[in-house]
Parts: C-alpha cells; sequence; structure tokens
C-alpha cells in the first residue's frame, strides 16, 4: 500500500465522514458499515461479541493521523504508512479519544487560526469568552478577540510561528480592562503551534489561552511581600523607613501612597493606644505619586469623618471606591483636589499599629488605567502595613535613644568654652548620625596657659554621651590640679581602666557588660609667655602647626597607647615652639587622612590659613568634609595663638636668704601700681607674695624666682628648685609658723603647685576688681 495516502477523514467529533477501498483492505468493514460510525467502535481490535457478530479490528499496517482544516473545521486524516516514524505508533482508538478529550476539556481554550490569523473555529465545550457568544470571536483576530494589550505586537508574533514553525509556548500577556475601576484585566497564557498539511505547508496556528490570572494576582502579592520585607526595615529614623515603604509599593502595588506618621512618634515619644484623640496630628512622613495635597513634613491633624480618621479610631483597614463615595472629601479640599487631579479612584486606608498602639496610617490608591482595589488587596495591604509598624517602632526606639544620646551629648560638649586672651579658639564638629563620641575641651590654666584637648570615644549612642561626660569630667579634674600632658593623660588612662573594669563587672544580661572602652585622647599647654606648646597624646593623629610664615608641618609628638589599654607604655610629652600667630590643629581620626596628614586632600586648604579668620576655614573644611566623609564623628579643634605682652609680666629672680621677702614685696607694690591695681588687692597681693617667698625660703631650695602676671587673673608664682610638694597645715595657736600655705589659700581665689624638670612653682589666682562706675566711690 503507497506510504501517504489517505485512508480514512473523521470529523471534529470522531466519526467517519469517507472510508475508502484502501481502508476496507486494512481494516476489513465495508465504506456503507463505515461511513457515519464512530471510529472508537471500528477500531478496538480483534474478536466476535456475545452474539457471534464481528467486533472492530486492528489495521494490519501501520498509519498516520494528522489534523486538517477544512473550512472552519478540524478534520483527521488517516494516512497509511509502511513504517512508523521514529518515536510515533500508530493510531488507536486511545489516540482519537485523547486528541478528542484536548480539545473538548482542556483548561486552556483551544482556538484555531487560519493563515489570516483569525479564529476560525473553536472546538470543544469550552469554546468562548464568558459572556461573548461565540459568532462574536468567529473571523476576528485572535489578540482583538481577547482585547490584549498590544495587539500588534501579538500578531507579530503569531506570524513568526506561522513563517517558521517555531512554536511560542506560555506568553504571559494582559488583556486591555475597559473599566479602570472595574473588577480587573485578565491575564492569559497564551501559546502558538503551527498547523501543516502533509508537505510541512502552514495551514493556521492553534492557539491556546490559559486564564492565570489569580495565579499571577497570588504570585505578584507574594512578590510584593517579599519585597516589602527585604527593603523596609533598613534606615534607623522614622522617615527613612517611610521612603523605604513608598519605594517598595509604588508602582507594584499602588500608583500612589501616603504615609503619615504621628508627630511625636517621629520624635521618639511613646505612641499612643486606641482610640485616640481626635486632635492628634500628623506628619506626612512620605510621598509617591504625581501630585500631593501636602509637601512632607506637614503637620496637621486628620479632618475628621474622613476615612484616615476612622482608621485611627478603631485600626480597621478600609477598602474606598472614590467614585461612590465622596461626602468625606469635602472635610479636606486640598486632598480632594489632588485626588481628582491624579485620576485615582480606588482607595485603601489601613494603620500602622503595633500591640495596639497608634503611629500612623498609610493611604494607598490607584489611579488612571490601573485595576481597582479588591477585597483581597486588603489582606495584602494589611500584612505590608503590619511589617512596616514593626520597623517604624523599631526606627521609633532607636530615634528615641539617638535623641537622649545627642541631647546628652551637646548638654556634655562645652556650652560656653573659656576664651583666654591669648588663644582663638574655632571647633569643626560633624557629628555622626547614629551618635559618636568626640569632644573638644578649652581648659584656662594658671599663669595665663591655656589647655586644648580632644577626645574620641568609640561608641555610639548613650553609651558613648555616658562615657564622654565621664571622661570629660576626670579631665577637668584632672587639669585643675595644674599636671603636664603625659601625666594628665596617664591619670585619665587608669581613670577609663577603672570605667572599663566596672563595666566587665556588671551580670551578664546588662548591655554595658558588652561594651568595650576604647578611647583616644590629645593633650596640649600652651604657655603664652615662654611661646611653647607641650603636647601628648593618647591614640589620636599628630597635630598639624601652621606657622606665621604660612609653613605647617605635623608637630612631633610620639604615639601613646590608646586610653583603658592594659599597656604600660608611656604617653610622652613634647614641648615645642609656637611662635605669635600659629594655628594648632588637633582632630579625631576620622579627620587624619583628609585635614591633618601631609597627603591629605584637604591639608592645603588648612596650610593656606595664613591670618584669615578661623571662623572662614571652619566653613571651607565643613563643605568639603559634607559628603564621602568617613563614619564616626569629625571632629578638629583649631586654635591661633598670641603672646602676652611683656608689660603684663613681672619676673624676679630672689635671693635665698631672709632679703628675699622684703625685695618681693616692693616689687610687687611697684609693678601692681604701675597695673593701676586697687588698693585692696595690692595688699592682698603682698601678703600672698610675702607668704609664697617665706615658705620657698623655709622648705624649698635656690634658685628662686617671683613671677607676676597680669591676665584675666591676678597670678602671683613663686617658684624653687625642690620637688617637694606644699601642703596646707593647720597651726595650733601657740605655734609661731606653719600658717603661710594656710593664709594664701584663705585669701587668694584658687592656688595649686605645678612640678617642672627643675623643681616647682606654687601659684595663687586672684580675680580683678573692675574699676568703680563715674560718680560712685570706689
Amino acid at each position: 500500500m503507497p506510504s501517504g495516502d489517505v485512508l480514512v477523514l473523521i470529523d471534529e467529533d470522531g466519526r467517519v465522514v469517507e472510508w475508502r477501498s484502501q481502508a476496507e483492505q486494512l481494516f476489513g468493514w465495508t465504506a456503507e458499515e463505515a461511513v457515519g460510525q464512530a471510529v472508537t467502535e471500528l477500531v478496538r481490535g480483534i474478536g466476535t461479541d456475545a452474539a457471534g457478530r464481528r467486533e472492530g479490528v486492528a489495521p494490519t499496517a501501520p498509519v498516520l493521523v494528522r489534523p486538517v482544516l477544512r473550512g472552519t473545521s478540524v478534520m483527521w486524516q488517516v494516512l497509511a504508512a509502511q513504517d512508523p516514524l521514529p518515536g510515533q505508533n500508530a493510531v488507536s482508538g486511545q489516540d482519537v479519544a485523547i486528541l478528542k478529550a484536548m480539545f473538548t476539556h482542556s483548561p486552556a481554550r483551544l482556538h484555531v487560526l487560519d493563515e489570516q490569523l483569525r479564529v476560525a473555529r473553536l472546538p470543544g465545550a469550552a469554546r468562548d469568552r464568558p459572556g461573548t457568544p461565540l459568532e462574536d470571536l468567529t473571523g476576528k483576530r485572535f489578540a482583538q478577540a481577547y482585547d490584549l494589550e498590544d495587539p500588534e505586537k501579538e500578531a507579530a508574533v503569531a506570524q513568526q510561528v506561522l513563517d517558521g514553525g517555531e512554536p511560542v509556548l506560555c506568553r504571559l500577556v494582559r488583556a486591555v480592562g475597559d473599566d479602570p475601576g472595574g473588577p480587573g484585566r485578565r491575564i492569559y497564557s497564551v501559546s502558538y503551534v503551527r498547523l501543516e498539511n502533509a508537505a510541512g505547508d502552514g495551514l493556521g496556528l492553534v492557539a491556546s489561552a490559559l486564564d492565570v490570572t489569580e495565579q499571577e494576582n497570588a504570585h505578584h502579592r507574594l512578590a510584593l511581600l517579599e519585597a516589602v520585607r527585604s527593603r523596609v526595615g533598613r534606615g534607623l529614623n522614622v522617615g527613612a523607613v517611610c521612603e523605604e515603604l513608598v519605594d517598595a509599593v509604588v508602582p507594584a502595588f499602588a500608583g500612589i501612597t501616603v504615609v503619615e506618621v504621628i508627630e511625636d512618634v517621629v520624635h521618639g515619644e511613646e505612641p499612643p493606644h486606641v482610640p485616640v484623640q481626635e486632635d492628634l496630628v500628623l506628619r506626612r512622613a512620605a510621598f509617591r505619586g504625581p501630585v500631593s495635597a501636602y509637601p512632607v513634613g506637614d503637620v496637621r491633624p486628620l479632618p475628621r469623618g474622613t476615612p484616615f480618621a476612622r482608621v485611627l479610631t478603631d485600626l480597621r483597614p478600609r477598602l474606598v471606591s472614590i467614585g461612590e463615595d465622596t461626602a468625606w472629601l469635602s472635610a479636606d479640599p486640598a486632598r480632594a483636589d489632588a485626588i481628582q487631579r491624579s485620576g485615582a479612584h480606588s482607595l485603601i486606608v489601613a494603620p500602622l499599629a503595633l500591640r495596639g498602639q497608634v503611629l500612623g496610617v498609610v493611604s494607598f490608591y490607584r489611579h488612571r488605567q490601573e485595576d481597582a482595589f479588591q477585597e483581597e488587596d486588603v489582606a495584602i495591604a494589611s500584612a505590608v502595613c503590619a511589617h512596616a509598624a514593626f520597623c517604624v517602632e523599631t526606627a521609633r526606639r532607636y530615634m528615641r535613644e539617638w535623641i537622649i544620646a545627642a541631647t546628652v551629648q551637646r548638654r556634655l560638649l562645652p556650652q560656653h568654652s573659656a576664651t583666654p586672651s591669648t588663644v582663638e579658639v574655632c571647633q569643626l564638629f560633624l557629628p555622626d548620625p547614629d551618635g559618636g563620641g568626640a569632644w573638644s575641651d578649652t581648659i584656662a590654666l594658671p599663669g595665663a596657659r591655656t589647655a586644648l584637648i580632644v577626645g574620641d570615644v568609640a561608641k555610639q549612642g548613650i553609651a558613648a554621651a555616658v562615657t564622654v561626660g565621664i571622661l570629660r569630667t576626670a579631665v577637668h579634674t584632672l587639669a585643675a590640679l595644674d599636671l603636664e600632658p603625659d601625666e594628665l593623660l596617664a591619670r585619665l588612662s587608669d581613670t577609663a581602666s577603672r570605667l572599663a573594669q566596672a563595666c566587665a563587672a556588671l551580670p551578664p544580661g546588662d548591655p554595658m557588660c558588652r561594651e568595650s572602652l576604647t578611647a583616644g585622647c590629645a593633650v596640649a599647654i600652651y604657655d603664652p609667655i615662654e611661646l611653647t606648646c607641650t603636647l601628648a597624646r593618647a591614640g589620636l593623629p599628630r597635630p598639624v602647626a601652621v606657622l606665621p610664615d604660612g609653613t605647617s608641618t605635623e608637630l612631633p609628638v610620639p604615639p601613646g597607647p590608646l586610653l583603658a589599654e592594659t599597656s604600660s607604655a608611656p604617653f610622652p610629652a613634647t614641648t615645642v615652639g609656637l611662635p605669635d600667630g600659629s594655628t594648632l590643629a588637633m582632630g579625631t581620626a576620622t579627620s587624619a587622612e583628609s585635614v591633618l596628614a601631609p597627603s591629605g586632600p584637604l591639608r592645603p586648604l588648612l596650610d593656606s590659613v595664613g591670618t584669615r579668620p578661623l571662623p572662614e576655614l571652619r566653613d571651607e573644611l565643613t563643605n568639603a568634609l559634607a559628603d564621602g566623609r568617613p563614619a564616626g564623628d569629625t571632629l578638629i579643634l583649631l586654635a591661633r595663638t598670641s603672646a602676652l605682652p611683656a608689660d603684663r609680666v613681672l619676673a624676679l629672680p630672689l635671693p635665698d636668704d631672709a632679703e628675699a621677702a622684703p625685695l618681693a614685696r616692693r616689687a610687687a607694690r611697684r609693678q601692681l601700681e604701675t597695673w593701676g591695681v586697687d588698693e585692696e588687692t595690692a595688699f592682698t597681693t603682698e601678703l600672698i607674695v610675702s607668704e609664697l617667698v617665706g615658705n620657698a625660703i623655709r622648705h624649698g631650695a635656690p634658685p628662686l624666682r617671683l613671677r607676676l602676671i597680669l591676665d584675666r587673673m591676678l597670678t602671683c608664682e613663686v617658684s624653687d628648685g625642690a620637688t617637694s610638694a606644699p601642703h596646707v597645715k593647720h597651726a595650733r595657736t601657740v605655734d609661731e609658723t606653719g600658717r603661710g600655705l594656710f593664709i594664701v589659700a584663705s585669701l587668694a581665689d584658687q592656688w595649686g603647685a605645678r612640678h617642672h624638670a627643675h623643681g616647682k612653682t606654687v601659684w595663687a589666682e586672684q580675680p580683678l576688681r573692675p574699676p568703680p562706675a563715674p560718680g560712685f566711690p570706689g
């Protein structure tokens, strides 16, 4: 039998319409017996039934079955074949049943398209779109019949399959909705397969359209929740979290989103419980969309009677169709105008709430051609807001801690720094957003000297602020003892070590137990009489000096260990000369690479300071450091030095015998008269000078020297070569001596002693009395 001859032609219902002579030879049935019969009754197998009648027979040679298009109907041809094709068996009744089931009961709607890509046939029971008669689809182009979004693109894809034969499977295509406020557009999974004749020529296409709207919407909702969980909550303040929320949901879930947060929550305060006060004010924390009723940052109460206010009363999310109920819009004309201009037609209002406490409210709008919200979307909005509320609450707690830490740090930093006449001080301070631990101090010392201090604690938040407060208190206490920079740092390190040990001894559950203490500090003491500066540093970068001639250099200050380190290394001090008009720069580690280091990109700004005002230099450095600075507080202390005028200092060497005291009193009297010091202060000063000189003669060693300094205070200094420390004695009534320092302590505003390489200096300070006002007795 020749291969390729048509034996049988079967219609779409599986009945024989043609039965040729070759089929009679092959199957044993005559044309009269076969035509009109179901092919499954004719092709079953060999045998007879109980009445002796002949049953269907199997073919004696292999056959092929293929579909063909006849008019608008799909017919099936049975062809003779000498050998089955690779992987292909002869047709059977089961094959026909499978083909019929596919066309009749497939969940995908199958369409036969002709060569012009028009719907020629819709076989099976599910022939049309719901609500669309069959005759309305037949003859239309497939993409137009289903109102697909881009019919030209779909026609191009189908034409490519018809021309090339390569099938295209499972394309996700959205249909165009007629009503933007309707139930939503459908999504179809579309496939195209070419129909061919015996010669392999294209006869048309079989196009399938499977409605996957619900599956895709479910997948989209899950993807949205995953995006919200992964993207919302990274920020460390309430505003940043709200910005992350609107970025995550626009346009994936809504075309417009507004986040409004209770104003107290933004500042870290405890959120109120439900029900809230009607006049509660909220801040517009974030917005995404084309038109906004109010700018971000605007603070106002929510209008009464609106869905937004009701949500804050009962914490129930609401789905609102704007076109159906607009009475509430009259309570907020600005919002109503923005809704109208944006074309919003559907709204979900959901609360930001946690454990019955109200944080704010989120409004999701869909506008223009977006699908209207459905009831399923309310659950998604609630889940999104539940996660956002948790993140907002976390940020609120952090904000509260940050605000407390920042407030404490500001209070701990010097509010009114000492303003010595011989040093002009200007501070550049760029705080870390997370609250760092940098600080600086300017402390006036006896003898017109000034202590310049910069410190940095490697902590954040409240822990850093508390540690800064302790260290600053210790620095001021140690500075009052008139210690040299190296000794001051050594004792400060001991204090930090005891603080670290106290933290380590706390119970394991205490957060402070896990807080390690790492701190650096640099101390410089400037002497405007000797024009020297003595420096020591613990971990911080080298200070830089810019001399009056414009040259700059890193000062050769050896590094010391960080405070509280167990190392026994010392804090070596260095004394350098600083001419009148020099500028000293000290800073934290974050300022080293960019400003203090010789190769720093901003070092030229520092080198060019010259005689420019220090605030001007600070502003330039601040602008240059604003972008790209490293994490942590950036602090630079700028100090411009000046010499104390020579006519404000009396320096007198003294003999080491009984003549020293009268000589010192006479010299002091003359100098005080020259300075115009009032008589009462002059008398007190003579007495102090006499007692200090007498104490040096009795308990000290030569050489002796008297120095009077007129600055913000009147200072009397007596130096000698002994290293013994003076102390006050409380002499009895019968004792003739021992009252010298007691008298000094009673007369002076403050007194003390400092040691140096060649002995010690005992000093006493008195405030200067202002001259009497004109017309009043002195």
